[in-house]
């Protein structure tokens, strides 16, 4: 899973920890703290360690695959209004066809 890596950096850093002394709180490997410095990913178990370890929540380490989209809700009436739109263009265009074959027939 991607995670912050610079986080966990600068956690580390201003604790003035080793990699070492921070991957023996985590109960992980000094590989471990060496990739996930390094190339920003981690097992879910690693990042509950961290999370535990640095007293933060694990969403603030953890880098969505998806970016995050922001939903704005639809203003009741402009569905309303682009119901009447396309019904006074389909009245128009029945009216138009009704006229021009009238008119071709009269």
């Amino acid at each position: 899973m991607n995670i912050n890596a610079e986080l966990i950096k600068s956690q580390r850093t201003e604790r003035n920890w080793t990699q070492q002394h921070l991957a023996d709180a985590c109960g992980v490997s000094l590989r471990t703290i060496q990739r996930v410095e390094r190339y920003g990913n981690a097992a879910n178990e690693t990042i509950m360690a961290l999370a535990a370890v640095f007293q933060i929540e694990q969403s603030e380490i953890i880098i969505p695959d998806t970016p995050v989209v922001e939903v704005t809700p639809v203003n009741e009436g402009s569905a309303s209004k682009v119901v009447t739109f396309m019904l006074t263009l389909l009245s128009g265009v029945i009216i138009g066809a009704t006229l021009v074959i009238f008119l071709n027939y009269a």
